[in-house]
């Protein structure tokens, strides 16, 4: 049987990363992504040809049932999510909804074809370091049996979509590896997120369409790690035991002001910085540092690409976003 791979969220921003890294490193494997009708392909018009795009929602059994009975891909990554944190205190419904029905519904599928025909892929479940919450100070580095505390609708559906996937490891022995990302960003991040929000507002000032940074919490902790070593990291799942779930994080740690203050560096234009009270959120997560020992041991896998060229890169590509929009 061919290898292929069914990537939930292909057209998102780690999905288009996951892709670009299997078809330069494994081009002899077919990829699937799911897309809604309506999902914009802007991250993935440069591979378009080359992936195979197959339409349904998570929300929908029915046509995941239709996608799996027909594609039978032996490698599912699950990367699909309503992600934005601050969104989901006015949208919990749906976060919930998308997040952990939506997991549900795949994992439902997989288990009723094992039973009907041994079908049997590997299952990546993507969980969220946002499931710890606001840890305590002795609990740093944070652990994979670090207690959970959701701060948020976004963290608790995170821990829906964690316990299902080791829930049906246990229960049916579906082949689920779970993991909890810390900070990882990069070029394509949305324009919501904190370092990609930065940069594009930096790359927006410096063409004259804005006249200061916006900011929230500038002093919550994060470690950060760049999208293309996380996807790498993703790639070796495949080599652990079902079951477990993994820590995956950076090794560069800082406020996210002193984040903010290395982009304003890369920017030769006077950059004014402001607090936007809207951009606080009602409970906020200020420490968020890993402990990746265990992902590392199973693995041997090492992030190797500086934070200071994720940076750059990032302000480049809205830069090159902002350069588009006048052209």
């Amino acid at each position: 049987m061919s290898e292929k791979v069914f990537i939930t969220g292909l057209t998102g921003f780690v999905g288009s990363h996951l892709a670009d890294f299997i078809l330069e490193k494994h081009p002899y494997i077919e990829i699937l992504g799911l897309a809604r009708w309506r999902s914009p392909t802007d991250n993935i018009n440069h591979i378009l040809h080359n992936v195979n795009l197959v339409h349904g929602d998570l929300t929908d059994n029915f046509s995941l049932r239709k996608i799996l009975s027909e594609h039978r891909p032996n490698i599912i990554y699950h990367l699909a999510a309503q992600s934005y944190v601050p969104y989901s205190f006015d949208v919990p419904i749906e976060t919930l909804s998308t997040n952990i029905i939506g997991t549900c519904n795949l994992l439902e599928v997989i288990k009723e074809l094992k039973l009907q025909d041994g079908y049997d892929p590997f299952i990546h479940i993507c969980s969220s370091s946002e499931v710890y919450g606001q840890v305590k100070k002795e609990e740093i580095p944070i652990t994979e049996n670090n207690p959970f505390r959701p701060a948020s609708p976004y963290a608790v559906s995170k821990v829906g979509e964690d316990m299902l996937a080791y829930q049906y490891y246990l229960s049916w022995e579906l082949n689920t590896v779970r993991t909890r990302m810390f900070t990882h960003t990069g070029p394509r991040r949305g324009s919501v997120f904190v370092v990609s929000t930065f940069a594009k507002q930096i790359a927006a000032i410096e063409v004259g369409k804005q006249s200061c940074v916006k900011v929230g919490n500038l002093d919550s902790i994060r470690t950060f790690l760049d999208v293309r070593d996380a996807v790498k990291a993703y790639w070796l799942l495949q080599k652990c035991p079902p079951g477990e779930v993994y820590n995956i994080g950076g090794k560069e740690t800082m406020t996210v002001g002193e984040m903010l203050s290395k982009l304003v560096s890369l920017s030769k234009t006077k950059i004014d910085v402001v607090v936007d009270p809207t951009r606080l959120r009602p409970s906020d997560v200020t420490r968020q540092i890993p402990c990746i020992d265990k992902f590392v041991q199973a693995t041997g896998w090492q992030p190797t690409i500086p934070f200071s060229t994720t940076l750059r890169d990032t302000l480049e590509y809205w830069r090159e976003y902002y350069n588009n929009e006048g052209a």
